[in-house]
């Protein structure tokens, strides 16, 4: 007889504990598809600053974090993925200097240009010979014309 008591006790806490169970589970479906609250956080805005190079030769400007060339085409200052007239082979064995400013080529070529005019060499390289330069050509071999 004790033993029916006992089995009867366990049987009511299992019976509750089940119940209790169950209204638990069934009460979390309501929540799952119930509305949700959503909080917007608009995503964080990165600025990259150009960083520009110019290429005093060619007047033309590479930005490393946009990977485009900018250049003059006519009156128009135009940017993109290469150089018009130069290959890009060229133009990095050509002098370089790298610029300071971070917005567009266009509202500093004017200076930019008198500092850094067609045919200069950073200081210790040597300018190509006079005749060379009124045409346009640079002569690489010490300035001995050829020969």
């Amino acid at each position: 007889m004790i033993n029916k008591k006992y089995f009867l006790k366990t049987n009511q806490i299992g019976l509750a504990l089940g119940a209790a169970l169950l209204t638990t589970l069934t009460g979390c479906v309501g929540y799952v598809d119930g509305p949700r609250a959503e909080v917007y956080s608009p995503s964080p805005v990165v600025v990259v600053q150009d960083d520009y190079v110019y290429y005093p030769d060619y007047e033309v400007y590479y930005s490393s974090s946009r990977h485009e060339y900018a250049y003059r085409d006519g009156d128009n200052w135009v940017s993109r993925p290469a150089p018009r007239g130069v290959t890009v082979d060229v133009l990095m064995r050509s002098p370089s200097v790298r610029m300071n400013f971070h917005d567009s080529p266009a509202n500093h070529h004017a200076e930019i240009a008198k500092q850094y005019p067609k045919n200069w060499k950073p200081s210790g390289q040597k300018q190509a010979p006079k005749e060379n330069q009124k045409d346009g050509q640079r002569d690489d071999r010490d300035g001995n014309n050829g020969r």
